[in-house]
């Protein structure tokens, strides 16, 4: 059986060892929090009952998923006999870069090394390990179990085999491959972040209100979500996170992050994770509503 391991158990993480699982690969889920792992599994069951009643899978496709996927709180142990390990932990450069050195340190020789950063550069991480050849940028969009993309980063040392191998993966899992070259921020974020920003400087500057600028852009430009309720989605402290990469890895004040931002994050209002945003999120509740804070 193919084996690979995914460390990080959070949203991100435990979507991409679902995806994997389901296609046949046994998968090891590391974090170093037994209840982050716990609950993980949990949601990972949760997602496959839903789309069993949905028809996307088939009925025994729970049972399967689940007996491909095992847990551990040691990377050590966790990367053991893997020829992929994706790092998916949190977008913050000196964790990554402390996973990825034990990663390395632990994994076998011939194991390729991904990452599942939205913003941080490859050539960077790539640093940290002796294998700079066999590390690439894997990153998945929200939900992973959803969304078709893989926007896959070659780093300025990733070997063509690597990139050819992961590109061929990607498709194996049903997703879609776009393989893109090593900048801050990548494809996805350097054009999406500066929007979401703009749309939150425009709401501290009273251009509009959270409704309003979110309604315009999805009825106005066909997006399935206005970019405050994504910036929501995605969190807050990631929003901040990956215009400081941008901001710093280009040198450029056109990447300032909103005041507004900053301070969100700082009161700890980070969106769905904290339950309160640009919108506010009662457990239970499909109905949007927009945080007291905003309305007029």
């Amino acid at each position: 059986m193919k084996k690979m391991s995914v460390v990080g158990a959070g949203t991100m993480g435990n979507g991409i060892a679902q995806v994997f699982a389901q296609t046949g690969w046994h998968v090891t889920l590391i974090d170093v929090q037994a209840q982050q792992l716990e609950k993980a599994l949990q949601t990972i069951g949760k997602n496959l009952d839903r789309l069993i009643t949905k028809g996307t899978l088939p009925a025994d496709a729970k049972e399967k998923t689940l007996s491909n996927l095992t847990t551990s709180t040691s990377i050590q142990e966790g990367v053991k006999d893997s020829s992929i390990v994706i790092e998916a932990a949190t977008e913050n450069q000196s964790i990554k870069l402390a996973i990825f050195k034990q990663m390395d340190q632990f994994a076998a020789a011939e194991c390729i090394l991904a990452t599942n950063t939205s913003s941080i550069p490859i050539q960077i991480i790539a640093k940290a390990t002796s294998r700079p050849d066999k590390v690439i940028g894997m990153h998945f969009m929200n939900p992973v179990p959803i969304m078709k993309l893989v926007e896959i980063i070659r780093g300025p040392e990733t070997s063509n085999s690597v990139a050819d191998t992961i590109v061929s993966m990607s498709k194996e899992l049903g997703k879609v491959p776009c393989v893109v070259n090593d900048f801050p921020g990548f494809i996805s974020n350097r054009i999406l972040m500066p929007m979401i920003n703009e749309a939150i400087c425009s709401l501290e500057e009273g251009v509009a209100g959270v409704p309003e600028i979110d309604t315009i852009m999805k009825l106005g430009m066909a997006h399935p979500m206005g970019p405050l309720q994504l910036a929501d989605l995605i969190g807050l402290d990631v929003c901040l996170s990956i215009m400081h990469v941008l901001e710093e890895g280009f040198n450029n004040p056109k990447y300032k992050a909103a005041g507004l931002l900053q301070k969100m994050v700082t009161d700890g209002k980070l969106g769905v994770k904290t339950g309160e945003g640009f919108y506010i999120y009662q457990a239970g509740s499909k109905e949007l509503l927009v945080n007291p804070l905003f309305k007029n």
